[in-house]
């Protein structure tokens, strides 16, 4: 994340506020100066404006995001069609598998977690609301990468694979064989022990009486169940026609809902 020759002014503050949201915990000047790369005396500039507005807390030199923070965040739950139109869904498939499920989405190279349901059963993974990990490994990621527009698909890879175009080649054919077959699945790429299978849901139909959503459409989010490796073994396939079928129908709601708010 850190800053690149093209930001300037107003962005520095969205550096700032983006290194604190995805950081998980309450950071020093010292670790905001090694995750942004802005200069020490431009960071105190950024940290203080947005303490004045509330954007920032501070408390014995660690800073975390602050309660303006969390009214933005409770506006975007009560206002969210993407979030609203996948709840049930989400909700239903986790009852009916006994699984987690999450509701992903693609942002500055990182899979950010919308929504999540969990398991009754316990599930040590990365995902949980408004976390994020990097766009590159796991079937979330994948599946994002796989349904985005395809130069944006290829100015992340270009930006995560500069040293190893052997890498990107092997997960560019990867990426093809899970538009053509329209979900993505992977084990212990993220967390060890843990399988997921993740599916696109998309918020426009694809065009044409014979139109492929897998191939002509480009995804607004993922739906992602994650379970135990030892528990997924030998459910696989139920898992994934269920995870498929729940996108399937979040898509519909979503298309017929904007179509809704639009008319």
């Amino acid at each position: 994340m850190k800053q690149d020759a093209t930001v300037t002014g107003a962005e520095r503050l969205l550096l700032v506020l983006t290194a604190l949201a995805s950081h998980g915990k309450a950071m020093s000047i010292k670790d905001m100066l090694a995750v942004t790369g802005l200069a020490q005396s431009t960071l105190y500039r950024q940290v203080a404006l947005l303490k004045r507005w509330g954007f920032v807390t501070e408390d014995a030199g660690y800073y975390a995001p602050g309660p303006i923070s969390l009214q933005l965040a409770v506006g975007f739950d009560h206002n969210s069609l993407l979030v609203e139109s996948s709840r049930d869904g989400m909700t239903q498939l986790s009852r009916t598998t006994q699984e987690s499920v999450g509701l992903v989405v693609a942002v500055n190279d990182q899979v950010i977690c919308l929504e999540m349901v969990e398991s009754t059963h316990s599930l040590r993974c990365s995902f949980e609301k408004g976390r994020a990990v990097p766009l590159k490994a796991g079937a979330s990621a994948k599946s994002l990468l796989a349904f985005m527009p395809e130069k944006t698909r290829s100015e992340t890879l270009d930006r995560q694979f500069t040293d190893d175009p052997t890498a990107r080649i092997a997960l560019e054919a990867e990426l093809d064989r899970i538009r053509s077959r329209g979900y993505a699945i992977s084990d212990s790429e993220v967390d060890p022990g843990v399988w997921g299978v993740s599916v696109p849901v998309f918020g426009r139909a694809a065009r044409g009486a014979n139109a492929n959503p897998n191939r002509n459409s480009n995804a607004n989010a993922s739906i992602t169940l994650m379970a135990p490796s030892s528990r997924a073994a030998g459910r696989e396939r139920q898992l994934t026609d269920r995870t498929v079928r729940t996108a399937q129908a979040i898509s519909a709601r979503l298309q017929a809902e904007s179509f809704q708010r639009n008319a």
